[in-house]
């Protein structure tokens, strides 16, 4: 599991694992990345777990998987990408002690091509063992240490690692 510095020059433009409100379908993909990226697919954060927050999930380190989309910027829209996530997430900077998540770099695990495009987005991921298209370093955003402390001691793990399951299909959206 590599945690690099975000003001390291080896992370350059990487792409960004999403995991919540930021998947296609959900409100603020919509609202952040329409526009803003060149290409999204399905993906899986391997080595972590997902909880429940308030009308969002956050991930930490752990011994599940969770299932999302890995986004890749538009061409000249990097940095401005960047800043909007930065700014939705709560990331004032690594470390910082008000971050509400922490952005880090994790290999990301892509599904083969004859999983691809199967089912609703976050889905067709590889399971255990399954076939792959390999892996990729991507920017994610971790629940800082106080969410993570808190998490681990009262919060509700979402089985399966998938956000979309979260709510009933056609039923209403999470905020």
């Amino acid at each position: 599991m590599s945690t690099l510095d975000p003001a390291s020059p080896a992370t350059g433009e990487l792409p960004f694992f999403v995991y919540g409100t930021l998947l296609p379908g959900e409100p603020n993909h919509d609202l952040f990345l329409r526009g803003r990226t060149s290409g999204e697919r399905a993906a899986v954060l391997p080595r972590a777990l997902l909880y429940d927050g308030p009308g969002y999930p956050y991930a930490i380190d752990g011994h599940g998987r969770v299932h999302g989309t890995l986004l890749t910027a538009a061409p000249g829209v990097y940095e401005e990408l960047l800043g909007l996530l930065d700014h939705l997430e709560e990331y004032l900077g690594p470390g910082h002690p008000r971050n509400l998540y922490e952005r880090v770099v994790r290999e990301i695990e892509l599904p083969g091509e004859e999983q691809a495009g199967k089912g609703q987005p976050g889905e067709g991921t590889p399971e255990e063992g399954a076939p792959g298209a390999g892996t990729v370093r991507a920017w994610v955003y971790l629940a800082a240490a106080a969410v993570t402390r808190s998490l681990r001691t009262g919060g509700s793990v979402i089985d399966g690692g998938r956000w979309v399951t979260r709510r009933p299909p056609d039923g209403p959206r999470t905020p």
